[in-house]
This record gives structure tokens, C-alpha cells and sequence, in this order.
């Protein structure tokens, strides 16, 4: 008898997350129907649900705190103004993800068209760009490394190496060839070796 309740016991819990699961879904999807229809208060709750990880997207990508919480407001400016196009296929923070990269990817490249790219070769170059290696023995976080990178090949490393982008996906994004992508993935990793030793 005992092995029998043990073995439901676990049946029990599995569908009890499924359900707890679901019904997280459903409230979810709840709220973004009334927000659809103009509630600003189901909107805020959707904001404070997400704004965390979209702003820690927009942190990745950008390098600078104080343009990540610009982004990352500008990603729910941009939400509020989409949310009619969000019809519930995917899950809603699917929805905001890829809303986030590709707005800041939309705002990299208009960038990138008013001022010369730089990708540094050396460390001497990376000291230029105003992230100097550590002294030896000093740690270093991996968020600051990364944020220490050049924007071009920031930007590249977190949408293949976090993110999970591909190369093409990244080449449509950014306006970059699938080559230099690819390049600037390989600087990166080969800066963040040097960096973090």
C-alpha cells in the first residue's frame, strides 16, 4: 500500500503544477484580453510582471544602465501600441521578447548608420573602447565583461550565445551579413576569453 500512495502521490503533484501552470496561463491571458480593450490597469499589471526580464534583455544588449531603462520603456510604449497584434499563439512573454530584441536591434541599427563601427583587434583597442582587462588575480563578472564589449559584437554574443538566435535571424535583425555576424561572434568570445582569463 505504501509504495502505491507514494507512486500517486507524485501522479498528484504532476498534475497539480499542470493545473497551477495553466491556470497562471489563463490569468495571464486574462489580463491581456482587458488590457486589449484599453484596461490601463491590466496593462500595469503586465508591465510589472515582465518589466524585470525585458529590462535585463535590454541591459544584455545595450551594455548601459541608463539605456537599458529607456529601452526597456520604450518596449512597453511599443507593447501598448502592438498589444492588438498579440493574438495568443505564443506565450504573451514570448510576445514581449521578441518585441524587446527587436526593437533594440531596430534602434542599434539606426544608430550604427549615423557613426563609424569599431571592432577592436587588441587589447590596447579594448582599453580604447573603455573597458580595460583586469589587473591578474582580479575576478571579474561576466555581465561586466559583456558589457564591456563593443556594441556590434555585445550585441552579436548575447543574441547567439544567450539568447539563442542564429546567425541568419541575427543578419535580419541588425542588417549585418551572416559573415560578419559570424565574425563578430568570434571577436567577442575571444574577447570575453581575454577579459576573464
Amino acid at each position: 500500500m505504501m509504495p502505491e500512495m507514494s507512486e500517486n502521490a507524485g501522479l498528484w503533484t504532476t498534475i497539480g503544477l499542470a493545473i497551477m501552470a495553466t491556470d497562471g496561463r489563463t490569468a495571464e491571458t486574462a489580463c491581456v484580453r482587458r488590457a486589449q480593450q484599453g484596461d490601463v490597469a491590466a496593462f500595469e499589471e503586465l508591465y510589472r510582471s515582465h518589466v524585470g526580464k525585458v529590462y535585463a534583455l535590454c541591459l544584455r544588449l545595450a551594455g548601459d544602465r541608463e539605456l537599458a531603462e529607456e529601452l526597456a520603456q520604450d518596449v512597453f510604449v511599443r507593447a501598448w501600441e502592438k498589444l492588438g497584434s498579440f493574438h495568443g499563439r505564443s506565450a504573451f512573454a514570448s510576445w514581449l521578447h521578441r518585441l524587446t530584441v527587436n526593437l533594440v536591434t531596430s534602434r542599434w541599427r539606426s544608430r550604427g548608420r549615423r557613426r563609424a563601427h569599431f571592432v577592436p583587434n587588441s587589447e590596447s583597442e579594448i582599453a580604447a573602447v573603455g573597458e580595460s582587462p583586469p589587473p591578474p588575480g582580479l575576478a571579474i563578472d561576466l555581465e561586466q565583461a559583456i558589457a564591456g564589449l563593443p556594441p556590434q559584437a555585445r550585441m552579436i554574443f548575447v543574441l547567439f550565445d544567450i539568447e539563442g538566435y542564429h546567425h541568419r535571424e541575427i543578419a535580419r535583425l541588425t542588417g549585418l551579413s551572416v559573415g560578419t555576424s559570424k565574425a563578430h561572434l568570434h571577436r567577442a568570445r575571444r574577447m570575453l576569453r581575454e577579459v576573464l582569463g
